[in-house]
């Protein structure tokens, strides 16, 4: 069986795991500073502060920017559901907007028309590894005072060309972007999430509510000849990574430049072998935009059964997943839980039809991942391939 994707882990983070846990300080300690400072350095970023995960990054980020019980955040419906879920921990409302076709990124077009007086936030998404855009979306955000949080989980190594330049997602072009870590993202630490910012006071706010709100980290506490008692100013959260975790972070940082090569190297034979393909649709990568490749989503011919496309493939080897989720589409979200381009949910748009999120939809129903991993070899890739034109000439058959 051909895997979606697998992390690539070797001896060297075995071994880094190893000598943490023979340390005898594997919670949150100076594993976790080392791969905090190397990882800012990396996307160029001022201050970088390690969590348990993206979706604990992306909610201490909109705390951090100031979204509060009854504000409004503006966001997409396509994209995991820990996109949407962070803005209702917030006890906010998100506001969907629709997707490019092609990218599957927030459509700047549609933006201005979802701000109301009642947003506080837009939380934009590099869906799959392909920088969003990103020069858009801030100049309409700067123009309403908006903060611009950015949920890069899977874009750790995209670049985007800034004012004139390349630099990596994450440095930030908004105001904070959050990494995931997890197994199926670019680069693993089994599970985690790392926030950067330019701001010294939001980092300083990540920290706190982090660790419970402690005053005194327990490392400072740990090494003081002197002893301190902690206080706990606010309620905070433990939202803090291992060491263990940092420890394997920064030996997959240190692979992170092959393992995108090799990604943008696969996704390049893919499409000159998928353009024979017909009625196939290949995913577009702007020529501002370079993405990691986290995963390579096609659109399906038309009239193509996805499930039975899957299915299919599934049965000649081949793992697939159906392209990207949509939230609103999810009994977690009834119809009073969010809204749309400034519309009310549950009038012109429901779960089971939503004319503003179109393209979200069709996205979801019409596309399908391929495996795509640093490991492929080009005979599982040409398996891939042939996989999904005999799937395709059967379905299309069929019908």
């Amino acid at each position: 069986m051909i895997p979606i994707t697998k992390p690539m882990l070797g001896e060297n983070e075995a071994e880094a795991a190893r000598r943490v846990i023979l340390s005898g300080w594997t919670s949150q300690g100076p594993e976790v500073a080392a791969f905090e400072k190397e990882f800012a350095e990396y996307v160029g970023a001022p201050h970088a502060c390690a969590v348990s995960s993206c979706t604990t990054a992306l909610h201490l980020a909109l705390l951090a920017v100031g979204v509060q019980p009854g504000d409004e955040v503006i966001t997409v419906s396509h994209s995991f559901i820990a996109t949407a879920n962070v803005v209702l921990y917030c006890g906010a409302k998100p506001v969907f907007v629709d997707i490019e076709p092609d990218t599957f990124n927030l459509d700047p077009r549609q933006l201005e028309s979802a701000i109301t007086d009642r947003t506080r936030a837009i939380l934009c998404v590099h869906q799959i590894g392909m920088p969003c855009d990103l020069a858009s979306i801030v100049k309409i955000a700067r123009r309403h005072s908006l903060p611009v949080v950015e949920d890069a989980a899977c874009a750790v190594g995209s670049e985007i060309f800034w004012q004139g330049q390349w630099e990596k997602i994450g440095k930030p072009q908004g105001d904070v972007a959050c990494f995931s870590f997890h197994p199926r993202k670019v680069i693993s630490t089994g599970d985690g999430g790392m926030i950067t910012t330019a701001n010294p006071e939001w980092d300083a706010r990540f920290r706190l509510l982090r660790q419970h709100g402690m005053s005194v980290p327990d490392t400072v506490r740990h090494g003081s000849s002197q002893v301190i008692f902690e206080s706990y100013p606010i309620v905070g959260y433990n939202f803090r990574m291992t060491d263990i975790q940092a420890a394997v972070g920064r030996e997959q940082l240190k692979r992170l430049p092959e393992i995108v090569s090799k990604r943008r190297n696969l996704a390049s034979r893919y499409k000159t072998l998928l353009a024979e393909i017909p009625g196939l649709g290949l995913p577009v990568e702007p020529d501002w935009a370079r993405s990691t490749w986290q995963s390579f989503c096609v659109r399906l011919p038309e009239g193509a059964d996805q499930r039975q496309v899957m299915q299919s493939m599934l049965d000649d080897g081949v793992s697939t997943r159906r392209g990207i989720m949509c939230s609103h589409r999810e009994a977690a979200y009834p119809a009073n839980a969010w809204s749309c381009a400034g519309r009310n949910a549950g009038t012109d748009c429901t779960a089971e039809s939503c004319q503003c999120l179109r393209h979200s939809e069709e996205a979801q129903t019409q596309t399908i991942i391929l495996p795509l991993f640093p490991q492929m070899g080009l005979d599982q890739q040409d398996h891939v391939v042939t996989a999904l034109h005999d799937a395709l000439r059967v379905v299309m058959l069929n019908e």
